[in-house]
């Protein structure tokens, strides 16, 4: 097979896997009451899951903290009642609420790896624009979505593209100013439990816990 006909192929086959991408999306009202608006500077937080025996990359996710707070989570697993979503796209992630996102994937088998670093406003309303607009994703493109529009933001262009968490979060790890941190827990891997234990507990206004 010649490197052009390869390349139709993969082409074809993207844009079919596309084709089968569920779309979500929560009606106006709803957005607009649970969003949440983050203090301090603009910041693009790159969310990386680490399968704790092998070391490769799980999953991949994109915090934006612009106007308001967006968790673009493609093609991810975790919901909650007082999330709305649009397109993989969840709005109102208070601290308390993206505790849980993180406390649903950090478990015994996988750890949290988390990048942030500081970005103009404009930057931040970019990429806020750049992830509602992008439509929903199927499964195993988390990280050709997240890489596909961060390559394609100012400052971001060395991302590149691919399909890889592990890769992409190399990559992002040398982008200047970023702070790494990394986030460890010993539950247990069957997490269904727990995210129903979080759809039933009572959440909190961000100033009463200091957000």
């Amino acid at each position: 097979m010649t490197l052009r006909k390869a390349g139709v192929l993969l082409a074809a086959l993207m844009a079919l896997s596309a084709c089968g991408a569920e779309s979500v999306w929560a009606p106006e009202e709803a957005v607009a009451r649970a969003a949440y608006v983050p203090e301090g500077p603009a910041t693009v937080t790159l969310l990386t899951a680490i399968n704790n025996r092998s070391g490769s990359g799980g999953h991949s996710a994109l915090l934006i903290d612009g106007a308001q707070r967006l968790l673009f989570d493609p093609a991810g697993s975790w919901h909650h009642p007082n999330v709305p979503e649009r397109n993989d796209v969840l709005y109102g992630m208070s601290p308390q609420l993206f505790g849980f996102y993180m406390d649903y994937h950090a478990r015994e088998t996988y750890h949290m790896v988390v990048q942030e670093v500081e970005v103009s406003p404009e930057v931040a309303a970019q990429l806020s624009r750049a992830v509602q607009e992008y439509g929903a994703v199927s499964q195993a493109q988390c990280a050709l979505s997240i890489s596909r529009i961060l390559s394609a933001t100012p400052g971001f262009e060395s991302v590149g593209t691919g399909w890889f968490p592990y890769r992409m979060m190399n990559r992002f790890e040398e982008l200047p100013g970023v702070r790494t941190s990394q986030v460890f827990d010993d539950d247990s891997d069957d997490n269904l439990e727990l995210l129903q234990a979080q759809g039933r507990a009572q959440l909190y206004l961000p100033e009463e816990f200091g957000g």
